[in-house]
């Protein structure tokens, strides 16, 4: 585990990576602000959070893509550069591993259980209820 200040300076680095998850993000750079050389944080921020940076990064940005791909009408193009990836290509391969699904069949699966055509509100319904559903049609 990493030592207070240090776990400080991680801190300053995931809330970073989370406020800017949709620019391109620079492993020197984020760890040039932890006061770390890259492997060095690439190291701790592993043993500490349990995930690599770049896992951090896209976790966040395949969650964005899921609230936008469900409750907006953007293409899956618009959503892709929305959360920060510059290739659709990437993009989908990184959203079917994540979650199981193309991002085209996640969209049309939610919105299949929305009253109203293309719009499934968040509040709509529970989180659970979806991945439970999802988990059934990607077995």
């Amino acid at each position: 585990m990493a030592k207070h200040s240090k776990l400080k300076r991680l801190n300053l680095s995931r809330d970073y990576i989370a406020g800017n998850f949709q620019t391109p993000l620079n492993l020197s750079v984020i760890a040039e602000s932890s006061y770390m050389s890259p492997y060095h944080f690439l190291r701790v921020f592993k043993e500490t959070y349990g995930e690599t940076p770049n896992e951090f990064l896209i976790r966040l940005r395949i969650q964005e893509a899921k609230k936008i791909l469900i409750t907006e009408n953007y293409s899956v193009s618009e959503v892709c550069e929305k959360v920060g990836y510059v290739s659709l290509g990437s993009f989908s391969s990184l959203f079917l591993k994540q979650t199981g699904l193309a991002p085209t069949l996640y969209r049309r699966k939610l919105w299949s259980l929305s009253s109203e055509a293309y719009c499934f509100p968040v509040q709509a319904i529970p989180a659970c209820y979806a991945y439970h559903f999802l988990g059934k049609l990607v077995k």
